[in-house]
């Protein structure tokens, strides 16, 4: 399965960029995100934005 991960914004929390990644990578990216305080949104990739 293949997920998108977008790196939010600090201040208004809109997506500053974006990448596909495959599952076994997520974890390693939320773990970077936590221990640099960044704001990260995670979903399955394909999904339209509502």
């Amino acid at each position: 399965m293949r997920f998108e991960i977008l790196r939010l914004d600090d201040v208004n929390g809109s997506a500053v960029d974006s990448t596909v990644v495959d599952a076994a990578s997520v974890n390693r990216i939320v773990q970077h995100a936590a221990s640099v305080g960044q704001r990260i949104l995670i979903r399955p990739a394909g999904t339209a934005s509502c």
